[in-house]
């Protein structure tokens, strides 16, 4: 697990130095590693992220570096942030849809 990530320590359910994103949770505003961290702190369902709003907002963090990104900007960074170019894991767009209002891979 990578602990020099901006916010803290990493995420406790993906360990990989690739998993350095986090996502500002539509249903809550709240940001969490993944789901699961989001799951296990709040009582409510996740609520994707609808198409209208892709362009609008701080959505993704990369952990990496700090730098925010709308979904369009993530979902189109091809697995890398676009400021400090560190990798995004590619096996996080198999879940991409429980997180953003897009169809399943």
């Amino acid at each position: 697990m990578n602990d020099n990530l901006v916010g803290g320590v990493g995420c406790v359910h993906w360990r990989s130095p690739r998993d350095v994103v986090a996502i500002t949770f539509h249903c809550c505003g709240r940001t969490y590693p993944c789901l699961h961290c989001h799951d296990e702190a709040e009582d409510h369902r996740i609520v994707p992220w609808p198409r209208e709003l892709f362009d609008t907002g701080d959505a993704v963090l990369c952990r990496a570096c700090g730098h925010w990104m709308t979904v369009h900007a993530y979902l189109d960074s091809g697995s890398a942030c676009p400021a400090c170019g560190a990798s995004f894991n590619p096996g996080c767009s198999l879940h991409a849809h429980l997180y953003f209002d897009i169809d399943r891979v």
